[in-house]
């Protein structure tokens, strides 16, 4: 039997325990790397590729380098290797912008073990694996116009593109939303891709299109 090597990627510990302990009782896969954050997942793929990594289960949010970035680096590099988002962000802009990047799936995080375990399982064998309620999610952006880009925003994305519009330090806006640095970097990060901006002063055009420094 074969041993699949497997990688999971997520800032919060107790959805990576909860997935090891969901693969502890799969004999064929072994669990070779869980990090925090995207940026340590790139550097050991670029690393130890050669020695055989299978699949990466990765969050969208994260610090330093999300979930986006991270599956594109993969697929760019090191195409062999499977990629499995598995979050509880997937709006439309996110969906299509994976899907573009040649995500082999995405599931949300309160999906149930058993379609954990199916869509690793079904990713594995070389086929793709979208949990209907993501694709529902695709299909409405691709083809209806009722998601404009301001309603693909969550309240606290733009919270926080509204205080980098007002020139907020990252701190500063990490302070006034109770949040860590680290959270707000991943924040910015996905606002980037979403909006299709290239900067910060991207962002603020779009916050005041958006008429968030209004409020």
């Amino acid at each position: 039997m074969k041993t699949y090597k497997l990688i999971i990627a997520d800032d919060h510990k107790m959805f990576l325990d909860g997935v090891m302990s969901i693969l502890a009782h799969k004999e064929n896969y072994e669990v070779i790397l869980t990090a925090n954050n995207g940026k340590n997942v790139a550097k050991y793929v670029d690393i130890n590729a050669k020695d055989g990594i299978d699949l990466v289960i990765t969050d969208v949010n994260m610090p330093e380098y999300n979930g986006i970035e991270l599956n594109k680096h993969i697929k760019e590099n090191h195409p062999k290797i499977k990629t499995l988002v598995v979050s509880m962000l997937h709006d439309a802009t996110t969906v299509q912008t994976l899907t573009k990047d040649n995500v082999d799936g995405y599931i949300p995080k309160n999906a149930e073990k058993d379609e954990l375990l199916t869509a690793i399982e079904t990713i594995l064998n070389g086929d793709k694996y979208f949990a209907q309620s993501i694709k529902d999610v695709y299909l409405k952006g691709m083809f209806s116009n009722e998601q404009s880009l301001e309603e693909s925003l969550s309240k606290r994305e733009k919270e926080v593109l509204t205080l980098i519009a007002k020139e907020y330090t990252t701190q500063e806006i990490a302070d006034e939303l109770f949040l860590s640095k680290h959270t707000i970097e991943s924040y910015r990060k996905n606002l980037i891709s979403k909006l299709g901006v290239r900067n910060l002063a991207g962002l603020t055009k779009h916050a005041i299109k958006f008429g968030l420094l209004d409020t």
